[in-house]
């Protein structure tokens, strides 16, 4: 009997997971479908405004998409800074762990998530075309 409840927590906790993860992306779906309803009216309105709507439309789209790079490269810039500091801590502690006698250099696995860091850091100081 007991191992009976053993098996179904874990399934139930599974499928309370799952049903959230479900849940979260549909209501995120819908939030990005109102939004850019939205946003399309917005613009639309200011199009058929007398004067300078068109103008005002275009630079609004424009400060959009540049709002959208900046955003990117942010993001860009705080995984690069994770990454190389995972590479770091598991340097030292696989460096920590195989101290004791051992002559083989399995801590250098830290220098993967390293390198990731610094490459998407270089991409984000180095590569990336300027912002307009």
């Amino acid at each position: 009997m007991v191992s009976g409840m053993m098996l179904t927590f874990p399934l139930a906790v599974m499928v309370v997971v799952f049903t959230f993860v479900i849940v979260i992306h549909w209501v995120d779906s819908q939030r990005k479908e109102r939004e850019s309803y939205y946003k399309s009216e917005t613009l639309r309105r200011i199009t058929e405004a007398p004067g300078e709507g068109a103008t005002a439309a275009v630079e609004l789209l424009r400060e959009d998409e540049r709002l959208k790079e900046m955003k990117t490269r942010e993001g860009f810039k705080i995984g690069g800074i994770i990454t190389v500091a995972v590479g770091v801590g598991l340097t030292i502690f696989l460096h920590s762990l195989m101290s004791h006698g051992n002559s083989d250099v399995p801590y250098l696995v830290g220098l993967i998530p390293i390198f990731v860091g610094v490459a998407m850091l270089g991409y984000v100081y180095f590569m990336a075309p300027p912002l307009k």
